[in-house]
């Protein structure tokens, strides 16, 4: 029977995995459940679950008392009730050091797609239309004030590469006091006020959960400069999207580009799409070549580890 389980990947293949469970010896499985209920009824005798989308809480810990360990693909873990699995004994982990440099590039790419109007210009030309006077007015780079909402692993690459065009950094970060923490010396951190009413440009790179889910409202964007920017490629829900539907309506930003939505896939009649001033990618921050592999090697490699009684490198809850 297969002690290690790939619950509901939809990835195009497991070779990555295959080469790191098949040296060590592993019986292994690739499912694509869509449920819990297909996980629960699929899954009986596995020890661990390699996981994608489907939800990790009571109902399957509770089903599937065999199950020790939950690795995640990804660095968030939203998808997971961490303290059920920790009730029940469940070794949760993730990835949380791959990909970072292709999420900062998305958020780069976005920002510049936005403040050089490449994605209108790239609209009116196929209209017929050379001009570039409709994009008007379009702010020197180096001469704005990028705000960095998390200051982790990615919302550090991305600080480093606007740094790099000249811009100002400043951050806020609810951590950013933890002596257990260090930041590039470089940014100036702000109280969260301070920090939507300078910032041209901000830019999320913090998880989601209490603290930040629709940090970003209303009355944010009303704080927020009207010739600002926001781009999210970390977790929908940070923003409020009905909110960010107002404040595009009634022109309380400049725009707006995402990689996740708080409901995905994005339809196709979001009202959303309906502004040319803002830009979406279907969550595709994370992925390169290179870190795609990456990401299925340290999943699999990260259940052996478990398999084989060794200290886990991500440890999510402490058992």
């Amino acid at each position: 029977m297969e002690k290690i389980i790939i619950c509901d990947l939809d990835h195009k293949d497991i070779e990555p995995e295959m080469k790191v469970l098949d040296k060590a010896g592993y019986e292994y499985k690739w499912l694509k459940c869509q449920t819990q209920d297909e996980v629960i009824e699929k899954c009986k005798g596995a020890t661990v679950l390699l996981n994608q989308y489907v939800k990790m809480d009571e109902k399957i810990f509770s089903a599937l008392p065999e199950v020790k360990c939950i690795v995640r693909y990804g660095v968030g873990v939203d998808n997971v009730a961490v303290d059920d699995a920790t009730k029940y004994g469940v070794q949760i982990c993730n990835v949380p050091d791959y990909g970072t440099r292709e999420v900062a590039d998305q958020a780069l790419s976005h920002m510049m797609m936005l403040v050089r109007k490449l994605n209108i210009s790239n609209k009116l030309i196929r209209e017929g239309i050379w001009d570039y006077q409709y994009n008007i007015p379009v702010k020197r780079l180096s001469d704005t004030t990028v705000g960095v909402f998390g200051v982790g692993r990615i919302g550090t690459e991305f600080a480093k590469r606007v740094r790099a065009l000249g811009c100002k950094v400043i951050a806020y970060d609810i951590n950013h006091n933890n002596p257990e923490r260090s930041f590039p010396d470089f940014v100036e951190f702000v109280s969260f006020d301070e920090f939507l009413k300078k910032s041209d440009i901000i830019s999320i790179h913090s998880p989601k959960d209490d603290t930040t889910y629709h940090a970003f409202s209303k009355k944010e964007f009303e704080k927020m400069k009207d010739t600002a920017y926001i781009i999210n490629v970390s977790r929908g829900g940070i923003i409020d999207e009905d909110a960010l539907l107002f404040a595009l309506e009634n022109k309380l930003i400049a725009g707006a580009g995402l990689d996740v939505v708080e409901k995905e896939p994005l339809t196709k009649d979001n009202p959303l799409l309906k502004f040319d001033n803002f830009t979406i990618s279907p969550h595709a921050a994370w992925y390169s070549e290179e870190s795609a592999v990456e990401l299925k090697r340290k999943v699999a490699e990260e259940a052996v580890r478990f398999m084989n009684g060794e200290k886990v490198h991500y440890p999510v809850n402490n058992l």
